[in-house]
């Protein structure tokens, strides 16, 4: 259940329930809504405040339009690094059609560990392919 901003929480180890109580104003009793939102917007700061869940106040709605801004500043800017670079698929066409093979990281790892498992390799090539595979491991 919903519990209003502000309250004192608690699990009792007892019962095994949990407990709300409202905080207590100076004088020892409980704060109302109403005070406690006079309290937070002292002298009508924001005007009159509507109490209906679905509606926002003026700061609320401008935050919400600042994140709004700041998010299509961020995609702004991804489109303009996409601008910038191309996708690796687009990469390995062109240098295909230079016959440049260029393989990743990963293409070279299985090659190396296919070569270590290998019978056919001598000794000499089981500690080459170790010592590259140490080398693109590290950079994982």
């Amino acid at each position: 259940q919903a519990v209003p901003a502000g309250s004192h929480v608690r699990l009792n180890l007892q019962t095994g329930e949990r407990e709300a109580k409202l905080p207590e104003s100076e004088d020892g009793k409980s704060e109302t809504r109403e005070e406690r939102r006079r309290k937070r917007y002292p002298g009508g700061e924001l005007g009159k405040v509507d109490v209906d869940a679905n509606s926002f106040t003026s700061q609320e709605l401008k935050k919400a339009l600042a994140k709004m801004k700041e998010s299509e500043k961020a995609e702004r800017k991804v489109k303009e690094v996409r601008k910038k670079f191309r996708p690796i698929e687009q990469l390995k066409e062109e240098f295909e059609k230079l016959n440049v093979k260029m393989e990743t990281d990963y293409e070279i790892m299985v090659q190396l560990i296919s070569k270590f498992n290998s019978s056919a390799s001598t000794l000499a090539d089981k500690v080459a392919a170790l010592y590259d595979l140490e080398y693109y491991v590290h950079q994982v």
